[in-house]
């Protein structure tokens, strides 16, 4: 292999339903949006990402943005393909070379997928001219990134809150005892508020600003120390039709979100049931770990503690833990041999 070394080069991808990141030279070089704009007359894809997602509710009828992954699988094969594939021409190192280097990948997928998902995620890479591919589960790879020693004989409870998922896993000896993946998620958050502004505000709101009333004002728990401040939101009046201008405070919010946070506390809890009791204990002295974007929800992490009764931390740069790991996973493909499946 040593003389094809040059000719191949090694990227880890975190292909989520709201972000999909790419660490290539162990630094996140992509960092952008999922979504991919497409000319509806010609069928081909005019922008990808950060672009595509400022044109997300503002098309006209020829352009249509999609947003290949739901859930945290794939549901537009071709768009996805496309997308991964011009976000992997867009690695700024591989951009000089003058033809497309094979691909050592590793590639994180949810812990709840099928077989046939897996497949379409293997096959989607293959065609980027992917020449090893290797796929981890988004806990285990979570669980890397936050620093855990995934090999040893001790329990950790990782929650992964993504943007389609939230994935709930109990890691020991470098596997996942019990898991449990839930479709509640950033997306369902973010729907909540659309639903919560039509109804109490009679206010129509679009996704992206759905998005940002989540990340200024978004709360989990009515009591915070720190409270952010009021936000106006703008959108359109469903009585007079005009547009008109709102103020919505976090607690508000956190009303909105509060029947999604319960059943993301009831699969916690259901996860915490089915856990050996020697594992348990383990979790008792260590605790829970928060990874993904929804962990960043304010007052989230006391939400589940007071919850379970365990002390809950939520990662650094939680945002990209999930990558972190899956960086790690490919830098050390021996040693983690047993965690990726080929």
């Amino acid at each position: 292999m040593g003389f094809f070394d040059f000719m191949t080069e090694d990227i880890a991808i975190d292909l989520g339903t709201a972000n999909t990141l790419i660490i290539h030279n162990d630094k996140v070089v992509i960092d952008s949006p999922s979504i991919v704009a497409r000319d509806r007359v010609s069928g081909k894809i005019i922008a990808v990402g950060k672009e595509a997602n400022m044109m997300q509710g503002k098309t006209h009828e020829n352009i249509k943005t999609i947003r290949p992954l739901k859930d945290g699988v794939i549901a537009d094969f071709d768009a996805s393909e496309k997308m991964i594939s011009m976000l992997i021409k867009s690695i700024p190192a591989l951009k000089k070379r003058m033809f497309t280097p094979a691909l050592r990948m590793v590639v994180c997928i949810p812990s709840g997928i099928t077989e046939v998902e897996m497949r379409a995620v293997k096959e989607s890479c293959e065609r980027v001219n992917g020449k090893e591919v290797y796929l981890i589960h988004e806990p285990m790879a979570a669980a890397i990134g936050i620093g855990i020693d995934i090999m040893q004989p001790k329990g950790n409870m990782i929650v992964d809150i993504g943007g389609g998922t939230t994935e709930i896993a109990v890691i020991a000896l470098g596997g996942i005892v019990c898991d449990k993946s839930v479709k509640i998620a950033g997306d369902v958050f973010t729907n909540d508020i659309v639903y919560y502004m039509r109804t109490q505000h009679n206010l129509f709101v679009g996704e992206s600003t759905a998005e940002k009333i989540k990340i200024q004002v978004g709360a989990a728990i009515e009591d915070l120390e720190t409270p952010p401040e009021d936000m106006s939101v703008q959108g359109r009046d469903l009585l007079t039709g005009k547009p008109k201008q709102v103020s919505v405070s976090y607690r508000e919010i956190a009303k909105a979100l509060d029947k999604s946070i319960q059943r993301v506390e009831d699969a916690v809890m259901e996860t915490l049931s089915q856990t050996p009791p020697e594992l348990a204990a383990d979790i008792y002295n260590t605790g829970i770990y928060l990874a993904g974007g929804g962990s960043m929800l304010r007052g989230l992490d006391k939400r589940i503690s007071q919850k379970t009764d365990l002390p809950v931390y939520i990662a650094e740069d939680p945002l990209r833990a999930v990558v972190r790991g899956t960086g790690m996973a490919l830098k050390n493909l021996s040693r983690f041999k047993s965690v990726l499946i080929k």
